[in-house]
């Protein structure tokens, strides 16, 4: 029988998210995540051989949290209405996620993908590749029943929303309210064309 694990890896990244959030993907360190977490950095070591590897999975599960959360919200019927209603529900988990936000904000190339492993790449290649795809079929069925063009819908759909509440992740700052109505406006009025 192993040893219980004394620190959770959730909770490792948890504190490297608060990082990034509070202080920049640059202060990202497992050092500094020891601190954050009050764990040792033989701990962490033990998950995260090396930065790379820290990097990688905080930016892995942030997008994967995400993506899943978004997808169940979209892929309810009606289609149309749930891709406008997708909009202000990107501002909103941004609101309720706002360190999370701050990392997706930041971009996998802040949290230096060319330093990855091969194997995290290659997964993180296969995530980008099931997302497009995913994306892509939504972006069709939204396009076919809504008169508006794929392009149009996908814009309309995961682009928008995320110029909407940048200015405010780029200052700190939680989207207010209103961010959220705005995005369901412009978002309704690229998909019904009104």
């Amino acid at each position: 029988m192993g040893r219980p694990t004394l620190h959770d890896p959730d909770a490792l990244l948890d504190a490297a998210v608060a990082i990034v959030a509070r202080d920049g993907v640059r202060a990202l360190t497992v050092s500094a995540v020891a601190r954050e977490a009050g764990a040792p950095s033989g701990s962490l070591y033990n998950r995260f051989p090396d930065r790379a590897s820290l990097l990688a999975a905080v930016w892995m599960r942030t997008v994967h949290r995400f993506q899943q959360a978004y997808l169940e919200f979209v892929t309810d019927d009606p289609p149309v209405e749930r891709a406008v209603e997708g909009a202000p529900w990107t501002v909103r988990w941004c609101r309720d996620n706002l360190a999370q936000a701050a990392v997706l904000e930041a971009g996998p190339q802040s949290f230096e993908e060319h330093h990855w492993p091969d194997p995290v790449r290659a997964r993180w290649a296969a995530l980008r590749a099931e997302q497009n795809e995913k994306i892509g079929t939504l972006a069709r069925l939204v396009a076919d029943r809504s008169g508006c063009t794929p392009e149009e819908a996908a814009f309309a759909m995961f682009d928008l929303p995320l110029a909407v509440v940048r200015p405010y992740l780029q200052a700190g700052r939680r989207p207010p309210e209103r961010a959220g109505d705005l995005a369901r406006r412009l978002a309704g009025r690229i998909i019904h064309g009104r």
